[in-house]
């Protein structure tokens, strides 16, 4: 069936509605996801309409529940009371959805004589409503992003290619890019705040347990909180505390990656490298190759990453705490050792 599409229905939704429910979106729907790989079930009746069933759940009747696919497109002709979400997949509705309709590497469809109850929002794909004016409510709010489709398509119809990646040219030169940019953002941090990393760095040395234990109750609470935040203050301080939320979780890995790189390097030149041994540069680019590499290992690196933002996390919370430090003679932010 081919779907002729030419009006356009506003798509962007700057205001603090639109923030709040991307908040919650991009919170959600990794529970989802995770439910959806877990039980391998896709709610709907799969049916011929024009593309073959393994490809399609066609849903008819009158649907109580939310309808979820995974890898397929939902093709909706009867009338759903809740909403529609598709991962990797489009969602085509023909009847009527009262909620919200969502599809993650896929693109979302409004038939004429068609009706969307709720709100739209489509990550990696596109919002195609009929020729005629869409049926939709007026106070509902389309979001749509249109890049990375294809990826986020893939992504969302194999879950498990994530934790394997392909060594292919591309990716290999993507890896060796990530660790030039790590590397030059080491050496700007390093060179702007050279007491703060040298401080970070001797903390970690001294009470690595301690930070780790501090980064992973700050990730609980922090999670918990914005969580809390959206669901039981007023609208526009949710958006703000979640934003804030974000803010924190951005400083802190930056903060964090540079000090656990400073002192990986540091660590690797003393018991490894002979040579560069006061080298403030070959420690950064030591502690950036040794953690690029562990994070693009396969199935290991979603631990590695983990480990990464709690002890980043940890860091940037004991930060206003002093440890007893000195710099030695070189002169070097990683230079240090205890009173």
């Amino acid at each position: 069936m081919t779907v002729s599409c030419s009006y356009q229905f506003p798509t962007i939704d700057l205001s603090f509605k639109a923030i709040r429910q991307l908040l919650d979106f991009c919170l959600l729907s990794r529970l989802l996801l995770a439910v959806l790989m877990l039980s391998g079930v896709v709610y709907g009746q799969a049916a011929s309409c024009g593309e073959t069933t393994a490809d399609v759940v066609f849903v008819d009747g009158v649907t109580d529940s939310t309808v979820f696919g995974l890898g397929k497109t939902i093709r909706i002709t009867g009338t759903v009371k809740q909403g529609a979400m598709a991962f990797g997949g489009d969602v085509i509705v023909e009847g009527t959805v009262e909620g919200d309709v969502a599809a993650v590497g896929g693109s979302v469809t409004q038939c004429d004589g068609s009706r969307i109850g709720g709100d739209v929002i489509v990550l990696g794909g596109v919002y195609r409503p009929g020729e005629k004016p869409p049926n939709r409510n007026p106070s509902s709010m389309t979001m749509m992003y249109a890049g990375y489709q294809q990826q986020l398509r893939d992504i969302m119809q194999n879950p498990t290619g994530l934790l394997k990646p392909r060594w292919t040219p591309s990716y290999v030169g993507t890896r060796i890019l990530v660790v030039l940019f790590w590397f030059l953002v080491c050496l700007g941090v390093t060179a702007a705040m050279p007491g703060t990393i040298s401080r970070g760095v001797t903390r970690l040395q001294l009470t690595s347990l301690r930070v780790a234990v501090i980064g992973v109750v700050g990730a609980v609470v922090v999670s918990g909180g914005v969580f809390l935040c959206l669901w039981a203050l007023p609208e526009t301080l949710g958006v703000f505390v979640g934003l804030l939320a974000l803010l924190l979780l951005f400083v802190a890995g930056l903060f964090g990656r540079v000090v656990l790189y400073a002192a990986t390097g540091r660590w690797l030149q003393r018991k490894y490298v002979p040579f560069g041994r006061n080298s403030e540069a070959v420690a950064l680019l030591l502690g950036t190759v040794f953690w690029v590499v562990l994070t693009s290992l396969p199935y290991v690196w979603p631990f590695i990453v983990s480990f990464i933002l709690v002890i980043s996390l940890g860091l940037a919370l004991t930060a206003p705490y002093r440890v007893g430090w000195q710099k030695s003679i070189v002169g070097s932010p990683l230079n240090t050792h205890v009173k």
